[in-house]
This record gives C-alpha cells, structure tokens and sequence, in this order.
C-alpha cells in the first residue's frame, strides 16, 4: 500500500529535525514532538518541597530528584524526541536508544484520564502503550508535548494501515479479536452473548468507556473501557463499516 503524503496526517511535518539512525525503513519524517518542560510553578515547587522537606532527607532527596528528572534540568530528558513517519513512529529515548513500530504491524492500548480535585478539573493524562510483534513495548505518555495530536494521530494511522487487510480477513470468514469483544461478518460477541449487526441500536462512549446497545433494551448489551481495546480507532471503523454494509461493500 502507498505511504500517505505530509498533508494527510493531521500534524504538521517538522522538516527541522533529523530522523535518527534505524529509521530509514519509515519513509519520509512527517513529525517531531519534543518534551512538555514542567511549568515554572510546578518546577518551584518541587524545588520548594525539597528544601523544606531537608529535615526528613529521604523526602526532600525525593523531591530533588524529581525536579532533576525532569526536561528543565536534565538533558537527557530533554534530548528525547517521539518522530512520527509516513510508515510507523520511533522514539530516541534518553540513553540515545531508538524504538521502531510500525503502522501496519503494531498495536496500541490507549488510557486517557480526566483528573479532578474537590470536583474541579486539574488536568488530563495521556498513556498510549505501544506493542510489536516480537514483544517489545513502549509506554508513550504526556512527557511529550500536544498529546492531544500525537495520540490521535498513532491510532488513525494504525487505522490507515491495518484496515483494509483486516477487511479482507472478514471477507474470507475471519475473525477478529479485541479483548473482551470479537467481530466478524455475522456481528459481535463476548464471552457469554452475541449481537448480529442489525441488532446493534448504537455505538457510544461514555466517560472513557464503550457502550454497546441492543434495540429494544433500555441496559447497555456491553460495557468495555477503551483502555482494554486494542487499536481503538480501528475497532470503531470495523464496527462502522459492518455495521453499514458489510466488509465487501467498505473494501
């Protein structure tokens, strides 16, 4: 399949900055983001912590070293960058190492908390953990800056990459497996109970959550967190194209 050009992603290329060895396979770097440097008052803060926690030593070491760690006062922190490319992604970690997946071979567990104090919004967190075939991992978090693109933009490529081969295991009479839910031509099923296609109402989500429900049942057929559906975005378009039409007519 041809690779996407830099306008279809939706970053903007960072022309700017270099791919780092190991990435020639990738195609052309569409992509760079770089570490979310900790706000003057968090920075002040820890620094505060630790000087007035000096009467208890390993607490105020504590708070040193997390100030230390982060990319204001460590350069290695502060060398990382996460690239995204026209066939896959590589983080250069702090050490210098690069990590490789691939659009068409990865998949990607993603867990986005909204964090609340005394009922008022103090921020969000961003977990995206990377798998490859061989068993590698990498845990991508809001350490890098617009998570809020980046994120996204990993699971529509995967989406991008993966769907029509996938589509074309359905066709064949495949099926396929997303944690706790399966799809294939005839519906989707968990463990206990299945629904054909037609008998899905809707598709939502709901605080983090999706929820699947049966016409004519007022109680959600399922509940599943996202974080437990591997390639989210991809299981949205499977369910989007079987549930109007079939996998021939959405090849």
């Amino acid at each position: 399949m041809a690779g996407p050009t830099a306008q279809q992603g939706p970053w903007q290329a960072a022309a700017h900055y270099a791919a780092p060895a190991g990435t020639e396979g990738l195609g052309q770097l569409r992509a760079t983001f770089l570490p979310q440097r900790a706000g003057a008052g968090r920075l002040g803060a820890l620094l505060l912590m630790g000087t007035v926690s000096l009467i208890l030593p390993p607490l105020g070491v504590y708070f040193f070293w997390l100030a230390a760690q982060t990319p204001n006062l460590s350069r290695k922190q502060a060398a990382r960058r996460l690239h995204l490319f026209d066939y896959g992604l590589a983080e250069a970690g702090r050490n210098g190492e690069v990590s490789v997946f691939r659009w068409d071979s990865m998949t990607v567990l993603q867990q986005i908390t909204e964090r609340y104090a005394n009922g008022v919004y103090v921020g969000t967190t961003h977990l995206y953990t990377l798998h490859r075939e061989d068993g590698t991992t990498l845990k991508v978090t809001g350490f890098y800056a617009r998570p809020e693109q980046w994120g996204p933009a990993i699971q529509q490529e995967i989406t991008r990459a993966q769907l029509p081969s996938l589509l074309a295991r359905l066709e064949q009479g495949g099926t396929l497996a997303y944690g706790d839910l399966s799809v294939n031509l005839g519906g989707v099923a968990t463990a206990r109970d299945s629904l054909t296609w037609r008998e899905i109402e809707n598709v939502e989500l709901s605080q983090g959550v999706l929820v699947l429900r049966k016409a004519g049942k007022k109680l959600p057929w399922a509940r599943v967190p996202v974080q437990k559906i591997p390639n989210f975005f991809l299981f949205l378009a499977l369910v989007d194209r079987l549930r109007h039409g079939g996998a021939r007519q959405a090849l």
